[in-house]
């Protein structure tokens, strides 16, 4: 499922489509740290999150793909 991810600098708009939540994840912290961009969104196809949202849907499903792991173990 690819990921889009806009962003604004003054009246300039970036837009990138990437492949997994993980290279979205790092091109939205990229443009807020180097490129000093703003209002920048990850968008799944279904939702769109601020950077801070999106980290935390990613930690939780994560965490919930440990547990499932370790729970078919055993």
């Amino acid at each position: 499922m690819p990921f889009l991810v806009k962003a604004r600098r003054d009246d300039q708009f970036f837009t990138a489509t990437l492949a997994t939540a993980k290279e979205a994840f790092e091109r939205a912290v990229e443009w807020q740290v180097v490129g000093r961009v703003t209002d920048i969104s990850i968008n799944d196809g279904d939702k769109t999150f601020s950077i801070s949202e999106f980290s935390l849907v990613m930690a939780l499903a994560e965490i919930e793909n440990t547990v499932v792991a370790d729970a078919t173990k055993y």
